[in-house]
């Protein structure tokens, strides 16, 4: 007689979950690795090996024009043909949604292979926890006839932000805001331990074949002072604010984008406006984002306040087109990168005001908009400084800016195309 998962005890709930765990952890992150090695090669291809075969300037503004406006075209073939239309509108989508059919993933991979490769600007991480959902409940459901959906679900989000990041603690810090306010059975750790776990082996992956940093090198903070709390709370305010035009923008761009139609029109239109935002911004502002904010960060004082303002400006509208035309791609490494030059050009504004400092809050601002998850807006600036005398400054920066986007719109559409709040 089987127990009723309420009244079981908590070694006998959690024993059966560890094996699954570790498998959707280690599988979630060979995936993730998988596509980004996959686009990388692609990328080389694309911005290297053929304009200088054509003899045109890698990142001259014909080549990006051309190179993003023929991804468009790609990417709009395959959502018009591949099975599935390769997932739904990415501008109806999350973080975390409902597990998609089989039959749409190869179309989505090869979406997102073509759009991180082509130098959009967004990154892999809401089509490849797509992915991993899909194919965790897929075969998890099989292997384990009657399991909850949730269950699946959680592993494969978990083992793909724990890949992601590095570290099983972003994958927690997600499934604490998650898991808050669903009734179920266990304590809180009892019911955070399958997907920490999940998380752990998918860091552990990751690391162990690609070594992933986030550390930005950036200048040492000394610690706290008095007026380091103004400025924190004044560029994590300003930087929530400025990123909630973006989101208040995405149902104006999308709509606009949806009266062409079709793929095959919106797509190339919106690869033509992205080489014309990258020409404008130049080539840091292309792609995910990830690569190219190191380069910025490595030389803060490299750019004018006016260079920094254009690159955040350039990017966070990259990020409202790039989602709105239909390109299958995530929204957190390209705020990061614009959260990254917001803060550097507050720093260049005002040279008194920390670099560093003026760079966690500044992402942690921006995420907040984008993503509306304060866990992960935390721990995402947080870590690409990994100096832990900033966390108490950040913390408190963090509530002006909170309260300056809760409640209003996400940057998530409903299919009718409102702002979901």
């Amino acid at each position: 007689m089987s127990t009723d998962a309420s009244t079981a005890t908590p070694l006998r709930r959690l024993l059966p979950l560890i094996v699954p765990s570790v498998v959707v952890g280690v599988a979630a992150a060979l995936i993730l690795l998988g596509v980004s090695l996959l686009a990388d090669r692609f990328k080389d291809v694309l911005w290297e090996t053929l304009p200088d075969a054509l003899g045109v300037g890698r990142y001259s503004v014909l080549w990006m024009v051309v190179m993003l406006t023929a991804t468009g075209i790609a990417v709009g073939l395959v959502v018009w043909k591949a099975p599935g239309h390769a997932g739904p509108d990415p501008a109806t989508t999350g973080l975390v949604d409902a597990p998609l059919p089989p039959r749409v993933l190869p179309g989505l991979l090869v979406a997102t292979v073509l759009t991180l490769a082509g130098g959009v600007s967004l990154g892999p991480e809401n089509p490849i926890t797509a992915v991993n959902v899909a194919l965790a409940y897929w075969l998890g459901t099989r292997v384990i006839p009657g399991s909850a959906v949730g269950l699946w679900v959680g592993l494969a989000v978990a083992g793909t932000i724990g890949a992601l990041f590095g570290t099983p603690v972003a994958a927690a810090l997600i499934f604490s805001e998650v898991l808050a306010g669903q009734p179920g059975p266990g304590a809180l750790w009892d019911r955070l331990l399958p997907p920490l776990l999940a998380g752990g082996t998918g860091a552990l992956t990751m690391a162990l074949l690609e070594h992933p940093s986030f550390d930005l090198a950036l200048p040492a903070y000394p610690g706290p002072h008095w007026g380091d709390l103004l400025s924190a709370l004044v560029v994590a305010s300003l930087a929530a604010a400025i990123g909630m035009t973006a989101v208040c923008a995405l149902p104006y761009v999308h709509g606009a984008f949806s009266r062409l139609r079709h793929p095959m029109v919106a797509l190339p239109v919106g690869g033509l406006v992205l080489g014309l935002l990258g020409a404008l911004g130049g080539p840091l502002t292309l792609f995910k984002g990830l690569d190219e904010v190191k380069t910025l960060a490595a030389n803060p004082e490299g750019w004018s306040a006016g260079r920094f303002a254009l690159m955040f400006a350039v990017k966070l509208a990259a990020l409202v087109v790039a989602t709105s035309c239909g390109f299958r791609g995530g929204r957190i490494f390209p705020s990061v990168f614009a959260g990254v030059a917001l803060g550097l050009c507050a720093h260049a504004l005002v040279p008194q005001v920390n670099p560093t400092l003026a760079v966690v809050c500044a992402v942690l601002g921006v995420l907040l908009a984008v993503t509306r998850q304060g866990w992960i807006s935390l721990f995402t600036a947080a870590v690409l400084v990994a100096q832990p005398a900033v966390l108490p400054v950040l913390v408190l920066a963090s509530v002006p800016a909170w309260l300056i986007v809760t409640g209003r719109p996400q940057m998530q559409l409903r299919a009718d195309g409102r702002s979901i709040r």
